[in-house]
């Protein structure tokens, strides 16, 4: 029951705004934080009572002492009563109910929830990045990302909470009590204040730098091992696993470098600290001796002092190492914010409204666009494409076919120009309406490690399963479904599909994903290559069935093998990202231009490069 009550204290997965977390390192702890504070407080407060407590132990066995030396045992209870039974409340009920509360709320209310919560945040956001973010970067790197910064974070807090905050409480606990007895025994603390100081500014602080470049070195590290996981198909077919060896052992290499370097500087410190601790302790019990001599502090003063100096030499060799931590914590939370606080290329604009497709008209006017450093991709290209006409897109490769669906996706913003659908300019309606209206099938089809049903019901998740086994019967999917079987032994639509799904083949992933797409009867279709991966005969089977998808519906088709979209209402011939012809098949063929060109030159039913 207690441990359920310290463990409601925090959801992780409480909603709030996806919003991009701050960019400085002060604001991005206040910003994944500040949800937390009042139980931060508390936590303080309740580690300050467990802290002044400890303290306090040694300040009873110090009076202790002091009494049995002056006072007679027949009147020891009689006259230390009160004090015996407050000194006993704090020992057997303060000290212990404020240690457990505090591991308690730091085990189980903060440590679960804190590192989940940052992380969950930050995913979100992340999630919502745009396309480009992730074709720049390893999926490992970035996930490795998002997951340390949300412990490194948590752990920060805990060095605070934990480490700084006690020292500080006993520095304080020490100064006001050696303050009270001679005011000479506070010289040695006070230079070892001094000295333990200088060694956190001047060899700890430079520890946040190197922990920056070890973050680095373990995502960098993590996304190579994971890049090489993630294609293992092709480092077998190569035969080129000492290749990968070779490329992660090159990241272990600077990994173990740059945790040697940070190594050598932990060592510096406890060197540092050993000789400070030392000197702390002798100077405290030579003066100490030498005061007693001159009866300016009692036995009990002694027993205080060296036993309260005594254990801060103990706790200050953890103190830094907590100290040293919180510096590589933030070191590796600042690592990770490089990565997660980057800005969002395509953005909604503030007032966008929700797109309502209604007929599936398509225009682009004037587009302009190219991608970052490179020469214009799309050249002033106006098009338009009315409700319900199938237009298809050629071109050489490079020509701009698969950057026009692109930027009809809004997966990037153009230069110039605007896209309008049902006369709505799509920078202005939300993305999620925008293609959530639009069903694509790509040439590069990749699902989930997910269920066969999951996989499909993606298009539309609270469809049936009735619904879901007709999407895969149209799309000639059922025909092995019913077959599969995964190592854990879930059979046909609840077999796992393994990560992309690698366990199934080019032509079954792709079917799986057309059944997606027809479970989400989205008013627009995208086909982008949409039956490459599939042999003739497969090809043949489900061609019927993409065109009575395509009934009803808007449909942009992309292909290189020409024979697959020579039927549809009008080829569009793009060239260098300008459009250069247009018309039905027979048409072009007719006008001898360069769709003409590219249909004579085909080899195989496949566009030539040239």
């Amino acid at each position: 029951m207690i441990a359920r009550f310290f463990e409601s204290l925090i959801d992780p997965l409480e909603a709030r705004p996806v919003q991009k977390p701050p960019a400085t390192t002060r604001e991005f702890f206040s910003y994944h934080l500040r949800p937390y504070r009042k139980l931060i407080v508390i936590a303080l407060a309740i580690g300050g009572v467990a802290s002044v407590s400890e303290i306090l132990l040694y300040v009873f066995l110090g009076q202790l002492v002091d009494w049995m030396a002056h006072t007679e045992r027949a009147d020891f209870f009689s006259e230390h009563g009160i004090a015996l039974v407050l000194m006993l409340i704090t020992v057997v009920i303060i000290r212990p109910l404020s240690s457990l509360s505090s591991r308690a709320m730091m085990n189980l209310a903060l440590a679960p929830g804190i590192a989940n919560a940052i992380r969950w945040q930050n995913h979100r956001y992340v999630m919502r990045q745009s396309l480009s973010f992730f074709q720049n970067d390893f999926a490992g790197r970035v996930a490795q990302k998002v997951m340390q910064t949300g412990n490194s974070l948590r752990e920060a807090l805990f060095n605070v909470v934990d480490g700084v905050w006690f020292l500080v409480i006993y520095l304080v606990g020490i100064v006001i009590y050696f303050s009270g007895t001679d005011q000479e025994l506070l010289l040695p603390v006070l230079l070892w204040i001094v000295g333990y100081l200088l060694v956190i500014f001047t060899m700890v602080k430079p520890v946040q730098k190197k922990s920056r470049q070890l973050s680095e070195a373990t995502s960098v590290l993590t996304g190579r091992i994971v890049d090489s996981y993630t294609n293992i198909q092709s480092v077998k077919l190569f035969a080129h696993a000492e290749q990968e060896e070779s490329y992660a052992a090159d990241g272990i290499a600077r990994h173990t470098s740059a945790f040697r370097i940070m190594m050598r500087a932990v060592l510096s410190m406890t060197v540092a600290l050993t000789v400070l601790n030392t000197l702390l302790v002798v100077a405290t019990a030579g003066l100490s001796i030498v005061l007693w001599q001159q009866g300016k502090v009692s036995v009990g003063d002694i027993a205080v002092v060296n036993g309260l100096v005594i254990r801060l030499s103990q706790m200050s060799g953890w103190i830094l190492r907590t100290v040293t931590s919180l510096f590589e914590n933030i070191g590796a939370v600042e690592n990770g914010m490089e990565t997660i606080s980057q800005n969002t290329l395509v953005l909604d604009s503030p007032d966008a409204t929700t797109l309502d497709v209604t007929r599936g008209a398509i225009e682009f006017r004037q587009v302009n666009f190219n991608y970052a450093s490179e020469t214009t991709v799309i050249n002033n290209c106006n098009l338009s494409v009315k409700p319900g006409e199938r237009v298809g897109l050629v071109g050489r490769s490079g020509a701009g076919k698969s950057t026009l669906v692109n930027l009809l996706l809004r997966f990037y913003d153009i230069d110039s120009g605007e896209i309008l659908i049902d006369g709505q300019n799509l920078s202005q309606v939300t993305q999620h309406s925008l293609r959530s209206n639009i069903g694509v099938v790509t040439q590069d089809t990749s699902l989930l490690h997910r269920s066969i049903r999951d996989n499909i019901a993606y298009g539309r998740q609270a469809a049936e399963q009735a619904d879901v086994i007709a999407a895969a019967r149209t799309a000639s999917a059922d025909v092995f479904i019913d077959d599969l079987k995964d190592m854990h032994g879930r059979h046909g639509y609840e077999a796992l599909v393994g990560e992309r799904g690698v366990k199934l083949s080019g032509g079954q992933r792709q079917r799986i994903a057309i059944a997606r797409v027809i479970l989400k009867n989205a008013p627009i279709l995208v086909l982008d290559e949409a039956t490459s991966s599939l042999d003739s005969e497969v090809e043949q089977a489900i061609q019927e069935q993409l065109y009575r998808l395509m009934e009803g519906k808007t449909v942009l088709a992309v292909a290189h093998r020409l024979s697959t979209i020579a039927a549809l209402d009008r080829l569009v011939v793009l060239d260098a990202g300008r459009i250069v012809e247009q018309g039905s098949h027979e048409d072009l063929l007719n006008s001898q231009g360069l769709y003409a060109s590219l249909w004579q030159r085909q080899s195989g039913g496949f566009l030539g490069q040239s």
